[in-house]
């Protein structure tokens, strides 16, 4: 008989495409996995994995049981939300993605909120990209995430929360007169250090700036905010980042920071979880909790900025 644990383990596999790294990740022996694997493949008659040398690869039989089976652990886990929906809001296990270009700005200042708010909420954070947040958030690894929007899956739902201006960063050496509003033309007369592909920050610098054809754009395989600016920094060029960085990043004393000329650039910065989640009111009460505090630091006095 078919069993969640069964598919729990095949998903585990599905992914990691490694027998040991998925029966770790499933606290049980190779052997073990590895028994439960064929017991399945001789329920559902069918080969799911091929069997060989090198990485684990699916079958095109593996690969469809494989969608499905993500879909049916996802349900399993939003009925565990279901039974577990009690008076408490925002409490139990609740696995949080965030994106890179966010995360080292807010969560200093969120995690200790949360924990005072939230005392029995039993958080897990996870920081990478859009791609692989999304990805997680569908197989139900996650359950939130905290990115920019928009995000157009017909499976997820999302709320917005702020707005986040683009600032302009250049070396203290070119600094231009004060009270001076930067502008695209500025940054086609130098060079334009993004970080590398797959940010989604990347993208939207551009896409929002308009400057999908400046030919003058480097990235140095860079990802992270803080190595681009040592870049800048050092005179490499200029390069954007989000206002919310601004008070952690300005730290330097190397950098000078500008605001652009209206409208002005900026990214949408929201929650976003499965439709079929059972949770929501407890995402939105986070999200509360998250505007507040995007509030505080913005009334922080903006070091460098005009």
């Amino acid at each position: 008989m078919l069993s969640l644990k069964q598919l729990k383990y095949f998903d585990a596999l599905a992914r990691c495409r490694h027998f040991g790294k998925a029966a770790e990740q499933c606290a049980i022996t190779q052997p073990a996995l590895s028994m439960q694997i064929q017991e399945l493949e001789k329920y559902l008659q069918v080969q799911l994995f091929e069997r060989g040398r090198g990485p684990v690869m699916l079958t095109n039989s593996g690969r469809s049981v494989a969608l499905r089976a993500a879909r049916i652990l996802s349900d399993a886990r939003d009925i565990v939300d279901v039974a577990r929906q009690d008076d408490k809001s925002l409490a139990g296990p609740l696995g949080l993605g965030v994106i890179p270009s966010i995360a080292p700005y807010i969560l200093p200042s969120l995690l200790p909120a949360i924990r005072d708010a939230c005392p029995d909420l039993a958080l897990r954070l996870r920081e990478t990209q859009t791609q692989f947040l999304l990805r997680e958030l569908l197989d139900g690894s996650l359950d939130l995430l905290l990115l920019a929007l928009p995000v157009e899956t017909p499976a997820i739902e999302t709320l917005r929360l702020f707005d986040d201006r683009f600032l302009l960063a250049m070396a203290q050496s070119k600094r231009i007169s004060n009270h001076v509003r930067a502008t695209p033309d500025m940054i086609e007369s130098d060079k334009l250090l993004l970080l590398e592909e797959g940010h989604c920050f990347r993208d939207q610098a551009l896409m929002f700036c308009g400057l999908q054809q400046i030919e003058n754009i480097a990235t140095f395989g860079v990802s992270s905010l803080s190595t681009l600016l040592e870049m800048v920094t050092n005179g490499f060029g200029v390069t954007l980042i989000p206002e919310i960085s601004v008070e952690f990043e300005t730290k330097r004393t190397n950098i000078h920071v500008m605001r652009f000329e209206d409208p002005e650039p900026k990214r949408v910065i929201g929650l976003a979880w499965r439709k079929s989640s059972p949770r929501k009111h407890d995402y939105i009460k986070l999200g509360e909790i998250i505007v507040a505090v995007t509030e505080r630091l913005r009334k922080q006095p903006a070091k460098r900025v005009e």
